[in-house]
């Protein structure tokens, strides 16, 4: 599974998500839409206009969503084997 986080600076849900997600053992790739343009646009293209937008790659299937989504997170977790 490869999850990426497009964020920005300053944004409190990115910052959420980020933690949320090393709480449940996900590694991800992080970009910053503010620097890599190509990243900004990929957001803008799945129909996106804030941060952070989570893209996870796995199994061929390509998942996304803005913004924190707690429930979301964790079902990631139990996805790649979490211990709870």
């Amino acid at each position: 599974m490869n999850v990426t986080v497009l964020t920005k600076p300053d944004c409190v849900q990115c910052d959420f998500t980020k933690t949320h997600l090393n709480k449940h053992g996900i590694e991800y790739d992080v970009v910053d839409i503010t620097i890599d343009a190509d990243a900004r646009q990929k957001a803008i293209d799945l129909g996106y206009f804030s941060a952070p937008v989570v893209i996870v790659e796995a199994d061929g299937e390509v998942a996304h969503w803005s913004g924190f989504k707690p429930d979301r997170i964790k079902a990631l977790g139990a996805e790649s084997g979490e211990q709870q």
